[in-house]
Parts: structure tokens; C-alpha cells; sequence
């Protein structure tokens, strides 16, 4: 908005040329969204206590989990709320990319915010019954990689690129709709998954859209993608200010999310912003860097997966049920082992920011 109200008065004034510049639209971006999340967070979470949106602790959580309960949920609306007001503010509105951006944030934020409504609010204990749930991220997944395959300007949208071999690109062709599909409800859930603890997902999320910054930076800089031979992405640099302003909206929500949490984000949160992660990744066509720099959520998700099928098959072959770990996902298994929370958080945070690094260093590799 500020773009198209103020960039055009740079004729009379040099000053308003500063709006033209990805670099300093994407600090305003990160500066606004974080101060709008700061000043929403005591409204929001006050008028949530009122409401009764509070959080409910599984019998199978680990016993330290028991002193949560009544924690207020669906942080996600500060998130949200913070990340559209500050893109709105900073973005070229006109931009396909976010407009994709605002289609993912307003589709899965929706289906996310009806989960926890029907369980903080109508009471009831599941939410959304799962496979409707899984059904209803399929149909916006779905929804959202039709308009990316059919509203692209690009040909090569179809394209992935293989980040350890310079110049290989595997063409998908019409399986680029299914492939999507999977990584959009599947990030989604994965980073579900892994929004256990206090900070652990927002703080995670936060070091991954760093990492997808700075590589829709690099390409949709002409100059810089030239030289590292990155393909020249046009809208990418739009992306930025976008990603921006996601890093300040999940840096304002941990300042009452960080233990002991004031709010948990819930799936209005989880949802949403595992899906936009994964868009943005398409977007780049950087698929396969996002695994890598986003992995903690694979294993998270991976983690749950193994403990279910092994339990399943135990009690099939022996009559009784046996476990991988102490509990799924891994987090509350170092839980159970002893491990404080913040201990754990930190040390996530810390493989984090390792994925992201040996993420990027995979650039010179292309």
C-alpha cells in the first residue's frame, strides 16, 4: 500500500524513491509486523481467557504438560493478523506471487481457525474429525496449486531444481499437481506436529523463513542470481518483503510464546504457516531446499510415524504393543528423558539454524 500511495510522489521528492527498493521495503515489513504482534498480543489473548479458548492437555503428553492446561490457544490470529497488516502495508499489492501468498495465508489460516473453534468453542474435544480435516487441507492444497499451475507466467513452473547438481532440473510435467498437493498438506502437518512446546515451532518456523528469504532475495536480484547461477525469478523479490514480514509477526508471537508461554499458536497458527512455507518454496521452485532447511519438521513428522507403525506391528507379530521412543513426536521423547524444555528449544534452534546454513552453502554446489 505505502508502494502505491508513496513511491509515485518520488518524481516530486527523492525521498520516496527509498519505496521502490525490496531492501528497504522488507525491513519496514519485519519492523511493522513485529510491533503490530507485540500490541495485538495482550488484546487477543485477554479476549481468548474471556472466551474460554484455552488449552487442553492429552492423558499420553508428558506429566510436566499438566501445568499448561488453561493456557490460552489460537495464537495463530496474532501471527496472521500481524504478517497480512504489515504485507499489506509493504507489498506491491499488485504482485501475483502475493497475491498466491494471501490465497495460502487466508485458505489454510481459515481451515486451521474452524479446527480450534470447533474445539475451544463449540467444545468439541477433536475439532475438525481428522480425515475431514486431511480432506479439507487436500481441497485447499488442491485450490491453491491449480492457481499456481494455471495463473503462472512462467513455463518452467513445473520445474524442480536439484540443489547438489549444477544446471539438473527434473521437468514434472502434470505431476507437478499431485507433488504440490503432498508438500503443502504435508508441510502443513508437519509443522502441526511439531508445535509442542513452548517457542519450539515459531522459533523454527522463523529460522526456515530465513533461510527461504534469503534465497528469494538472491534470485529475485538479477545481478546476484546471475552470478551464484540461480535462475531469475522476477517476483521473487516481492516474496521478500513477504517473508520479511512473517519473521517479524513469529518474532512479535514469541515474545508470549517463549516459555513460560502466555499463548500457544494452535492449529489457526500451524496450519497456515506450514502451508505458507511450502507455496513459497514452489513459488521459488526450491522444493528440495526447503526439505533440507525445514528437515526438523520431516522428523518430527517422521518420528510419529515410525512410533505408530512400530506399535501396530508389534502388536500384531507379539500380542503387545512396542515403542521407538518414550513418546512421539521426538521433542517429548528428550522430555521424557530428562531434558528441560527450554534445553530442548534451544538446541532445536541451534540444528535449525545448521539446516538453513548447509542449506544455502548447497548454492555454490549448483
Amino acid at each position: 500500500m505505502l508502494y502505491h500511495l508513496l513511491y509515485p510522489l518520488a518524481k516530486y521528492s527523492i525521498v520516496f524513491n527509498v519505496f521502490r527498493y525490496v531492501t528497504f521495503r522488507s525491513i519496514g515489513a519485519f519492523i511493522t509486523a513485529l510491533i503490530f504482534t507485540l500490541f495485538l498480543g495482550p488484546p487477543i489473548i485477554n479476549a481468548l481467557k474471556r472466551g474460554n479458548a484455552v488449552e487442553t492437555i492429552d492423558e499420553d503428553m508428558p506429566e510436566k504438560h499438566k501445568i499448561k492446561a488453561g493456557t490460552p490457544t489460537m495464537g495463530g490470529i496474532i501471527i496472521l493478523v500481524g504478517l497480512m497488516l504489515s504485507s499489506l502495508f509493504w507489498n506491491i499489492l499488485t504482485n501475483p506471487a502475493i497475491l498466491m501468498m494471501y490465497l495460502s495465508t487466508l485458505g489454510l489460516g481459515t481451515l486451521g481457525f474452524l479446527d480450534d473453534y470447533l474445539k475451544n468453542f463449540v467444545k468439541s474435544k477433536k475439532g475438525l474429525v481428522p480425515k475431514y480435516k486431511l480432506w479439507g487441507q487436500i481441497g485447499v492444497a488442491l485450490i491453491l496449486t491449480l492457481a499456481i499451475y494455471f495463473s503462472s507466467s512462467d513455463a518452467n513452473i513445473t520445474n524442480l531444481q536439484i540443489p547438489f547438481f549444477k544446471g539438473l532440473i527434473l521437468p514434472l510435467g502434470w505431476l507437478f499437481i499431485p507433488f504440490v498437493i503432498f508438500m503443502i498438506t504435508g508441510s502443513s502437518n508437519a509443522v502441526n506436529l511439531t508445535d509442542g512446546l513452548d517457542g519450539l515451532a515459531a522459533g523454527t518456523l522463523a529460522i526456515a523463513a530465513l533461510g527461504l528469504g534469503i534465497m528469494s532475495y538472491l534470485k529475485g536480484h538479477f545481478v546476484a542470481a546471475d552470478y551464484l547461477n540461480l535462475e531469475f525469478i522476477p517476483n521473487a523479490g516481492e516474496l521478500t518483503v513477504f517473508i520479511s514480514a512473517l519473521i517479524g509477526a513469529l518474532m512479535g508471537f514469541l515474545w508470549y510464546n517463549s516459555y513460560p508461554a502466555q499463548i500457544f499458536m494452535g492449529d489457526t497458527g500451524s496450519l497456515a504457516l506450514g502451508g505458507i512455507l511450502a507455496v513459497i518454496s514452489v513459488l521459488l521452485k526450491e522444493q528440495i531446499f526447503l526439505l533440507i532447511i525445514g528437515f526438523i519438521f520431516v522428523f518430527e513428522t517422521f518420528s510419529v510415524i515410525l512410533q505408530r507403525y512400530w506399535f501396530k506391528y508389534t502388536k500384531k507379530k507379539y500380542g503387545q504393543g512396542r515403542r521407538v521412543f518414550l513418546c512421539a513426536p521426538i521433542h517429548h521423547h528428550y522430555e521424557l528423558k530428562g531434558l528441560h524444555e527450554t534445553k530442548i528449544v534451544m538446541r532445536f534452534y541451534i540444528v535449525a539454524m545448521l539446516l538453513v546454513a548447509f542449506g544455502l552453502s548447497t548454492i555454490k554446489l549448483r
